[in-house]
């Protein structure tokens, strides 16, 4: 009997000890598998971190581009802290130049691209913009013809008088060579490389200012920067806005071009896609161009 009692003692010795060592195996497994989890989730959220976009954004180009470039900068930045945008000016000569030299990461260009600046740059139309012939709001002339505006840009009309206005000489301003705007306008109009200037200036906004301030002027300028300091006169009948730039009916109008060198880098491709983005292209409206998408 006793030893039956011994037997039966070490039995429940032996089951107690392994019931032991499961619970030990089972608390063991549970706490792999949560510090597995925490090392996933911790893994997750380096990722995430890593994705997160930073660095410095280089732009530079058209002047005409300048309002809106800065507005897509500001819009980018406000979704991606660490990333600044720096926005240049020099023109659309200069911004393909600094996007090969490795100046700029993107080209602003209120032209497309000349044959011989393509190879190398990929370009993307991010809006349209009007070409708006400005005069000065005291002006009575309200409407020309495309041949009439060449007449003018080639000295061929030198009198408002001709044009049913008032017996004043009519100032005739343009921008720079090289400017984007300068080819797009005097390559629409016919007049390229003929056209006679007064007054050639550097930005789009010192031509907005001489016209404003001279009731004999005219000039063009983009159409987001016509306020009420000057008029923007009808082209053929017809009022520059973004209706008549996307049907076509107003025919002084060009591309604003974004280039890349190669496809770009990625913080440049993150930015293009912005971009072109329904949140970017209202972005391009409310600064005062014509969205593209």
């Amino acid at each position: 009997m006793k030893k039956l009692l011994a037997a039966l003692l070490a039995a429940a010795m032996i089951t107690t000890a392994f019931a032991g060592c499961a619970s030990s195996d089972d608390s063991s497994s549970a706490a792999d598998n949560n510090s597995s989890s925490q090392s996933e989730s911790q893994s997750g959220s380096e990722s995430q971190s890593d994705a997160a976009l930073s660095g410095i954004l280089k732009l530079s180009g058209s002047t005409s581009m300048e309002k809106v470039a800065k507005a897509w900068g500001e819009a980018f930045t406000a979704e991606n802290p660490d990333v600044t945008v720096d926005v240049q000016l020099g023109g659309s000569g200069a911004a393909v130049t600094n996007v090969n030299d490795g100046v700029s990461d993107i080209g602003n260009l209120s032209r497309a691209l000349k044959d011989e600046e393509k190879e190398g740059l990929t370009e993307n139309t991010v809006a349209l913009d009007g070409i708006a012939v400005a005069v000065n709001p005291a002006n009575g002339v309200e409407d020309l013809t495309i041949d009439q505006i060449k007449d003018i840009f080639l000295g061929n009309i030198t009198n408002w008088s001709e044009l049913g206005g008032s017996d004043a000489e009519i100032v005739v301003v343009g921008r720079e060579a090289g400017s984007g705007t300068r080819d797009g306008f005097e390559e629409i109009v016919g007049v390229k490389d003929e056209a006679q200037y007064d007054s050639e200036l550097n930005e789009t906004g010192q031509v907005k200012n001489l016209v404003a301030t001279n009731e004999n002027a005219i000039g063009y300028i983009s159409l987001d920067y016509v306020d009420d300091t000057v008029k923007a006169l009808k082209v053929g009948g017809v009022s520059p806005s973004e209706e008549t730039i996307k049907d076509g009916s107003y025919t002084l109008q060009r591309p604003f071009i974004m280039v890349t060198k190669g496809e770009g880098t990625e913080l440049a491709q993150a930015f293009l896609e912005y971009v072109l983005s329904e949140a970017g292209q209202e972005v391009a409206k409310t600064a005062g161009c014509i969205p593209v998408i």
